[in-house]
């Protein structure tokens, strides 16, 4: 007997015991509805019922009635089903934003419960903490973070999933996989989002060799000692900020956390297992899915991002290199030799000081001042392009 039955049983004694005092005249009727909690019309009420139907015409229909919302049981099995067949492992929040996508219509709370009904997924005691937030940023484009992850998300298979995402509405602008975090990966991911956005006013990372320059390990940066990264960041009016804790990343942080509890399984529910067609995932599925999902709303209207319009932005998010070009018209550049063309503007270009700009994709070219002198692909053969100028 549970505890609601056992209360009606003790209620329906009381009132028995309560009736008699009343019957006997021990009692009035307005004492008697006194002691049972009750007003003089209700205990009148039960009167009539317990003397047309005894202690029966007590009980309290609800409690032997099945409720018209209560799921049918067909519905609990296959959510149960599908979840220990197809999505085993995973976290109820996971499992229910594929629920909700396939059509189902029930709530969060209550595919939680026909889980933990089924011993599926564990019941957890919630354990309280106290931390101090930091607001977010009140508009989009105001900070963004980009950070990191090495994980097997494919099993055998470590690769980097670098992600770079707004601070005011945790919205996932770039993501993609890669085998090494490092600076390549770190200008396709701020030049995913000058594409589609525009600049935005600062960047929050990690203190990795690409970001920043240390002179010791664990030490402060330099801010004028810049890497790669930091020059082009410079160069577009971006203020890098360094974080000396992962809880200082705490955004970031709990985002990865969610990324590797569901990318692998999800990549492994559609059979992926090459980067290419992780990447195709990420791009077209995965990143407007979680979007959709975690996003938030910024407290303030409007946008920090401001449209993009000088010269090609890829000639600055790029590794550059100076370098003095050889007696016959060559740079030597990472073993390979760059062989500038002749051009109207001189005659050679023996001993000119020159800078060589090395993009994401390997290729390269040779700039003289801003003037772009040739380019060439990532073997360093030359490539039939008019030259070009860059800022």
């Amino acid at each position: 007997m549970d505890r609601t039955q056992l209360l009606q049983e003790i209620r329906m004694m009381t009132f028995e015991r309560i009736y008699n005092g009343w019957t006997e005249g021990s009692l009035t009727q307005e004492e008697a509805a006194m002691m049972l909690g009750v007003c003089s019309r209700t205990f009148r009420r039960q009167i009539d019922r317990y003397q047309e139907s005894g202690l029966e015409g007590l009980l309290d229909k609800r409690l032997t009635q099945v409720s018209s919302r209560c799921a049918p049981v067909d519905e609990v099995m296959a959510v149960a089903d599908r979840y220990e067949k197809r999505h085993w492992g995973w976290n109820v929040a996971h499992f229910y934003s594929w629920y909700k996508r396939d059509g189902g219509q029930r709530s969060y709370t209550w595919v939680k419960k026909a889980l933990q009904s089924k011993e599926l997924v564990p019941k957890v005691s919630r354990k309280g903490s106290h931390r101090k937030r930091r607001e977010p940023s009140p508009m989009p484009g105001m900070m963004l973070h980009q950070d990191g992850s090495t994980h097997e998300w494919v099993p055998a298979k470590k690769w980097d999933l670098i992600v770079t995402m707004d601070d005011a509405t945790n919205e996932h602008y770039s993501m993609f996989f890669v085998h090494e975090e490092g600076t390549t990966s770190s200008f396709k991911g701020a030049k995913d989002v000058i594409d589609k956005h525009g600049l935005f006013s600062s960047l929050y990372t990690d203190r990795g060799s690409h970001y920043w320059y240390t002179s010791e390990a664990g030490g402060k940066v330099s801010k004028t000692n810049l890497t790669q990264f930091g020059r082009a960041m410079r160069n577009l009016g971006i203020q890098m900020i360094p974080a000396y804790s992962p809880e200082a990343r705490g955004r970031s942080e709990r985002a990865f956390r969610t990324h590797q509890d569901r990318l692998p399984k999800e990549l492994a529910a559609h059979g992926i297992t090459t980067m290419d067609e992780a990447n195709s995932y990420l791009n077209h599925v995965y990143q407007s899915a979680f979007n959709a999902e975690f996003m938030q709303m910024a407290s303030e209207q409007g946008t920090a991002f401001i449209q993009w319009v000088g010269m090609n932005i890829d000639d600055i998010l790029c590794e550059q290199y100076d370098r003095t070009v050889n007696p016959d018209n060559c740079v030597s550049f990472e073993g390979k030799k760059l062989q500038i063309p002749p051009d109207k503007h001189r005659c050679h270009y023996v001993k000119a000081h020159v800078r060589v700009h090395q993009y994401t994709d390997g290729s390269l070219a040779v700039f003289h001042g801003p003037r772009k002198l040739a380019d060439y692909d990532d073997q360093g053969r030359q490539k039939e392009t008019k030259p070009g100028k860059a800022a």
